[in-house]
């Protein structure tokens, strides 16, 4: 485990002006265009972890030709008390005043985990943060892939009625198409194919980033990285658009997560996304 120093002794390794530099040319060269720095979890009253604002302001002045999203949220069953009012007044506000502070933020990525299908409460959190933003601010979600018989676990999907209800109450949805414990990789890459369609037809034309791994994790249980992986991921999701015409609101792929991307997977992103057909 890193301790606490050890975090803070990394800091110049991503926050220094050659950090910053680099990111902002691995973004263009790989034509990555949202960003979610991690800002979680927040505390049990709703609170946002606090920033440093002079280092907020270089991550955007750096990085220009992005949108950057707060990736913010938390685990439901410790800190993100969503179905709590007093909880979501705070949370909203907190958001409220980051927001206000830099407004050159694009808006708010939100992740709770787990949150079953079917959660009423959430849906009052996304129209409480609906009103609580500055007007043109992006809610973008860190959404639930559609139910499968082959991972029938309901905290971690959602059905199409809910998938809907929250589309209809953002912006944009990065799903999350992992951690399904599968162990095959062709039946990963049909589940991968049949989620895409599923996905594209469900979110009420809002703008869809289609989750993909990119990290090891392999003592999980849940996920695999021999079967679950960025090329076996990409592989699924061409598979799942050639099946009709892509529609105008399907934005691309998220990474989840640049930090474990190395070398090899920036390669299979560039021949096998980034690259034209032949």
């Amino acid at each position: 485990m890193v301790s606490k120093k050890q975090k803070q002794d990394q800091l110049p390794s991503y926050r220094s002006p050659e950090a910053l530099r680099a990111l902002a040319t691995q973004c263009a060269e790989n034509h990555l265009t949202d960003l979610f720095p991690h800002l979680c979890p927040c505390d049990v009253n709703g609170n946002l972890p606090a920033v440093d604002d002079a280092q907020v302001e270089r991550f955007l002045d750096a990085l220009p030709g992005c949108r950057v999203l707060p990736w913010i949220g938390g685990p439901s069953d410790m800190r993100a008390r969503y179905a709590e009012a007093d909880w979501r007044a705070t949370f909203c506000a907190s958001i409220r005043k980051l927001l206000d502070a830099h407004p050159r933020l694009a808006g708010i990525h939100l992740n709770i985990e787990p949150l079953p299908s079917g959660d009423a409460a959430f849906l009052t959190l996304l129209e409480e943060i609906r009103r609580a933003v500055p007007s043109g601010k992006l809610i973008s979600i860190a959404a639930y892939p559609p139910p499968t018989r082959w991972h029938p676990f309901p905290s971690v999907h959602w059905d199409e009625a809910y998938f809907r209800a929250v589309a209809l109450r953002s912006d944009q949805l990065a799903v999350m198409m992992y951690d399904t414990a599968l162990t095959h990789p062709k039946l990963y890459r049909k589940l991968m194919s049949d989620w895409t369609v599923e996905i594209l037809a469900w979110s009420e034309g809002k703008s869809v980033l289609l989750g993909l791994a990119a990290y090891d994790d392999a003592s999980s249980g849940y996920h695999h990285p021999d079967t679950e992986n960025l090329l076996q991921g990409l592989l699924g999701l061409h598979a799942g658009l050639e099946r009709s015409a892509t529609p105008a609101h399907y934005q691309g792929a998220a990474l989840y997560c640049h930090w474990e991307m190395d070398a090899a997977e920036w390669t299979i992103w560039r021949e096998h996304f980034l690259a034209p057909k032949r």
